[in-house]
């Protein structure tokens, strides 16, 4: 028995840590294989772009100073990119900081956070940590019913949280059906729209028709935030940052609790940087397409069911042996995502990595299951 664990507030108490994918350095100690491919945490296969490392290199020399604590530059570049003022942006250490600093502000024990099933795992612990009641509404289709999630609201409800597309599912709303949905909410509930996998599901490859950018509402609804992040088609997990957007207002509070130099010289630098580097963008967006089709195809002739994604991976059906069929993956050097956690115990999430890092998966695959 651990005794700290009684003088821990309430709502620590029996939270479980966010579980990561696991690492390829692991895998390898563990497993003694060598030859591994990492498809388990949504990352960008092409890394950053050649103008992120260039920046990284002029920054080396000034890493005894303290970063910027305000983010000027990138807050700028920002700014610029949404059309929005500086005031409403917020940096974060990836976009999981905003997320929790929603929660923090406006949130109080026994209030209630709102969100889907099967939706992203942080929204539980954020919502647990504050000692909040967390409201689950059942899933479409995988997806976000937000008739559902409309009727479930009450006078205690605080924050909604929307990830569009979703993790882990990669669903998606339309403009009309999300707008529609934010209007209905009373102002005093924040509305949270989640779009770290923003990018991608632009691509009109992916068939996200009427894909919106929730970004082009902040001006219609003052509770409206929303969250973007640099770890997903920007290349930069290892850097993590991530920003919200909302009303000044909003932004003000959440700024108040912001950790000091929460954002890294690095990190900042990185970020401005990626921005300016649309092609690298559009050719990581591109490869997620083409390599989406290619891997997806190959699934549905393996007989096995998927969840149509607009994100950067995809969640196959492989039945009731999932674990098992995870396990046996490891030992042919590839990591990709269980589920299970998610209340999806029959699916895996599969990053869409470079064209050989799939071919290694679905042969991987096929010999598992055979």
């Amino acid at each position: 028995m651990n005794p700290f664990e009684a003088r821990a507030t309430s709502g620590i108490k029996g939270l479980h840590p966010y579980q990561p994918g696991k690492p390829i350095d692991e895998l390898q100690r563990e497993y003694g294989v060598s030859d591994v491919v990492k498809l388990a945490s949504n990352e960008n296969p092409l890394g950053p772009s050649p103008a992120v490392l260039a920046a990284l290199q002029n920054k080396f020399a000034e890493l005894a100073r303290y970063p910027d604590g305000n983010g000027f530059e990138l807050k700028q570049a920002l700014a610029a990119r949404h059309g929005v003022d500086m005031a409403q942006i917020t940096l974060g250490t990836g976009s999981s900081d905003p997320l929790e600093f929603v929660v923090r502000v406006f949130v109080q024990p026994g209030d209630e956070v709102m969100f889907s099933e099967y939706a992203f795992a942080m929204y539980p612990i954020i919502t647990q940590a504050a000692s909040a009641t967390a409201v689950i509404t059942p899933a479409n289709d995988w997806g976000h019913d937000l008739d559902a999630m409309r009727a479930a609201v009450t006078e205690r409800t605080r924050v909604i949280f929307i990830a569009n597309p979703n993790n882990p599912t990669g669903t998606w709303l339309d403009s009309e059906a999300l707008q529609t949905f934010i209007a209905d909410i009373p102002e005093q509930v924040m509305v949270v729209v989640d779009e770290a996998y923003f990018e991608f599901a632009s691509d009109p490859a992916l068939g996200a028709v009427g894909y919106p950018d929730a970004t082009q509402w902040l001006n219609l609804f003052p509770n409206l935030m929303v969250t973007r992040t640099f770890s997903k088609a920007y290349g930069l997990a290892g850097l993590r940052v991530g920003y919200s957007l909302s009303h000044p207002d909003v932004a003000n509070l959440l700024n108040r609790i912001r950790p000091p130099f929460n954002v890294n010289s690095l990190a900042l630098a990185a970020a401005c940087a990626s921005l300016g580097d649309t092609d690298h963008i559009r050719r990581g967006v591109a490869l997620n397409a083409e390599q989406m089709h290619a891997v997806t195809t190959a699934v549905k002739e393996m007989g096995l069911d998927f969840i149509p994604s607009v994100g950067n991976f995809v969640c196959i059906d492989v039945g009731e042996e999932a674990a098992a069929i995870y396990d046996a993956l490891l030992y042919e050097g590839v990591i990709v995502r269980p589920v299970a956690n998610y209340g999806m115990p029959r699916h895996l999430r599969v990053t869409l990595g470079l064209p050989e890092e799939n071919t290694h998966f679905l042969t991987a695959l096929k010999k598992v299951l055979a």
